[in-house]
Order: C-alpha cells, then structure tokens, then sequence
C-alpha cells in the first residue's frame, strides 16, 4: 500500500512537525497574552476542539471493520493446518509470549517512571472537567467499571454487534479470534470466500486510515492549540518524559530481550544476528512500515541469516501485519501515560485488561504508519481517558514511529530465528557455523 507519507510534496512526518510547532506556539502565546480572553474560549469551542474531534471521530469509525477482519486474517494465516502446521503452532505461541513481554515491560516502564504526573492537581481537575458530558461519562466509567470474575466474563460478549455498538473492544477482539479460528477448521467454498472479505474489508481500511493521515498535520496543530492553551508550558515537560519512556522501553526489548531470546533459545549469536539484520533494521526505521520494509525482511532473512526459506517466508510475512512487539508496547505506554495526564486512576486489573487489549491491539494493528492509532483511541475511550491526547502523541509520533518500526521488525526476524530453531535447513542452503557456547552467526 502506499502511504500519504510517501505522497509527492512535503513528507507527512514534516507536515505533522509543523502541525505540532505552529499548534503548540500559537497555544503558547494565547495561554501568556489571552488566557482569560472571552474570545480565545470561543475559538477553542467553535474551532480549535471540533476539528481535532472530527479527527478523533474518524478514526473511532475505523476501529471494528478494522481490528475484526485483521484478527481474523490473522487467526487463518497462522492457524491453517496446511501451511506449515507444526510452525504455525510455535510462531504464534512465541508471538503472544514475547508479545505480552514487551507491553508487559511498557506498563512497568510507565508505573515505575510515572511521565503523566506531574501537573498541579487544580489542573488536571480543570482537565477533567472541560465539558460537563465528558466528566459525567468518565465519573460513570468509574463507578461501573467491572471486577474480578466480571472483567472475564465480559470478555465473552452476549451480542457481538451490541459490543460493537458500544465499543468494548475486548469483546469484538474475542468475537474475531473465534471466527478465525473456525475459519481455520470449516475449509470450504463459502468459508474462503468470507476470508477473502474480510481482506477487501482489511485493505478498504487501511485505504481509509491513508486518507485519515493526511488529516493529521492540522488536527496536531488544533490539538496542541487546545491543549497548550489551557495548560501552557507544562504540557511539554510532561512530553518530554513520556518520549523518554517509550524510548527506554522500546531499547530494553530490542538489546536485552531480544538478545536473550536468540542466546537461549535460538542459540544464536546476538552480535552476528544485529550485524546480518542491519538492512531490516536501517529500512523500518526510514519507512516507518513494517508491511514496506517486508521485501528487505525476507531477504535478510534467507540470505544474510541464512534461515530456512519456509520458515523465513511464513514467519516474515505473518509478522508483518501480526508480530507488533513495538507497536503494543508503545499503545500500552500511550494508554497509561495519557491516564496519569488526565488524572484517570487505572486499578491493576484494568491495567491488565490494557495489557490484553494491546497483545491483540499489535496483532490487529495494520503493518503501515499510523496503523495503532485507532486502537488507542478506542482504548482510551473504553477506560474514560479522553481521547483527545492523542493530539500530544501525533506531534512527537514520527521518531517513536520509526523507532518502534524497527523493534516490530527486528521482532520478526527473532521470531523467525527462534521458530527456525531444530528446523531442517533448505535444500543447498549454506551451512551457518556455530559459535562458541552454542552460538551462531
């Protein structure tokens, strides 16, 4: 597919630096000068908050079409008894596993460092309550929201479409791994044609997530406008230390978890495998794609580490779409920092139902920029969080993009490693020597 960032004119990552500058200035220099101007709150109404919550709105219309046929494609690509039926089984065993570990690593992260404390409270009171509905439905949230035996009960819904209608996102996730899996098991005429479906509705998605994008510069700028207006100078401290964290992160998984995962389990050299992967690597992280970087990733994989072809192709492929370490860890880090901006009190067990939801959330999101957007939106909006954070996230997104690309990537060439391990190497495929200490490069 091809990207608005790949668009002809300005890239769309500069567009949406410029967004965040000209927003965040303009929401600077209003909260000095004109804080109690009459006018500047009817601009913020009229204006500034409905174009970023038309934007807002788009992307909640894309969250069910999308995440049910991805999960759903997911599910039948891994799960088919005629493809590679003893590695399919492996690939997604590993790929919840390490999965949950990366957003598992990003909800510590969040809790151990805090980046959304920080503001006076008399602020985000003032956060809280902007509009009256708002806070009634986030106090509602609150008071209603679910425990113990009840939070597993609703992850089973009574009326999918119901679910859906109401945006419990848990619900529809488990809705669509049911239907991909007895996709899986009724192989005819009629089920391939309902897979091929949900393809075109998976493709007609990310077509529209594309147009949506295009969107983003000016809904950063009337975001940050907003928000900078009320907040002023604060708001980027508290930025600053979520960037911080998500970086921190997203570096622990790939040089420590992932070199672990290839000593242990793989039984692979850690430095040989970076030094073979650097293309992937250097590929993700200029294209921000994974489904781009796809042609570099199977290449690396045959040729430079020398993985067996099968392996390499499924694993690679699969990956591309469904082995989103980055991508869940940054929606988890995302979700809890915007709820310790807003003052939203999380309690362990929705922190780990978020955990859940992010583990399917990187397997639904779609392998192109800007794919996990609508994931947290509805995210933020099942836990009463306000959704307009994501403004903040857009206008630092393009590093974070690029780097939780190349985790997402090198991700499936590790799961490609570990999977491979005890498979039989291709026909004429050169031999890899073995290191000391069981190693290899």
């Amino acid at each position: 597919m091809r990207s608005a960032s790949a668009s002809p004119g300005l890239p769309l990552h500069w567009k949406m630096a410029i967004g965040f500058v000209v927003g965040t200035a303009l929401g600077l220099l209003a909260n000095l000068y004109f804080a109690d101007a009459a006018w500047l709150d009817g601009f913020i109404t009229y204006v500034s908050d409905p174009v970023g919550q038309l934007f807002l709105r788009l992307l909640f219309m894309l969250v069910i079409p999308l995440v049910f046929s991805a999960l759903v494609l997911g599910v039948v690509e891994i799960g088919d008894p005629e493809s590679l039926g003893r590695i399919g089984v492996r690939t997604l065993f590993w790929l919840l596993l390490v999965t949950t570990a990366a957003v598992t690593i990003g909800l510590v992260a969040v809790n151990l460092f805090k980046p959304g404390i920080g503001l006076p409270p008399e602020t985000t009171a003032m956060l809280l309550e902007q509009g009256s509905q708002r806070g009634g439905e986030i106090a509602s949230a609150a008071r209603e929201a679910p425990s113990g035996i009840q939070l597993l009960l609703n992850i089973v819904p009574r009326n999918p479409i119901a679910s859906a209608a109401a945006g419990d996102l848990i619900a529809v996730m488990f809705f669509a791994l049911m239907f991909g899996i007895a996709a899986t098991i009724v192989r005819n005429r009629a089920t391939a044609s309902f897979v091929q479906v949900c393809q075109g509705i998976y493709d007609i998605c990310l077509k529209l997530i594309d147009w949506v994008i295009r969107m983003a510069p000016y809904a950063v700028a009337a975001l940050l406008f907003t928000i900078t207006a009320r907040l002023g100078v604060d708001v980027l401290v508290q930025l600053a230390k979520y960037v911080g964290t998500v970086l921190a992160a997203l570096g622990f998984h790939m040089f420590v978890v992932f070199p672990l995962l290839l000593w242990l389990v793989a039984r692979r050299s850690p430095m040989a495998f970076f030094k073979g992967a650097q293309p992937a690597m250097l590929t993700a992280f200029s294209t921000s794609s994974s489904s781009a970087s796809l042609p570099t990733t199977l290449q690396v994989a045959e040729e430079r580490l020398n993985l067996p072809r099968r392996v390499a192709r499924f694993v690679c492929t699969l990956g591309a779409t469904a082995n989103m370490n980055g991508t869940a860890m940054f929606e988890g880090i995302t979700v809890l920092f915007l709820a310790q901006f807003y003052g939203v009190d999380l309690s362990t067990s929705q922190q780990i139902m978020i955990l859940g939801l992010c583990v399917m959330g990187g397997i639904g999101a779609a392998g192109v920029p800007g794919g996990s957007l609508p994931v947290i939106a509805m995210i933020l909006a099942m836990f009463g969080i306000p959704p307009e954070g994501i403004g903040l996230i857009l206008g630092v997104d393009r590093l974070l993009d690029m780097s939780r690309t190349a985790v997402n990537v090198t991700g499936d060439l590790v799961l490609s490693e570990v999977v491979a391990r005890g498979e039989p190497m291709d026909p004429q495929a050169p031999a890899v020597p073995v290191l000391p200490g069981g190693g290899s490069g």
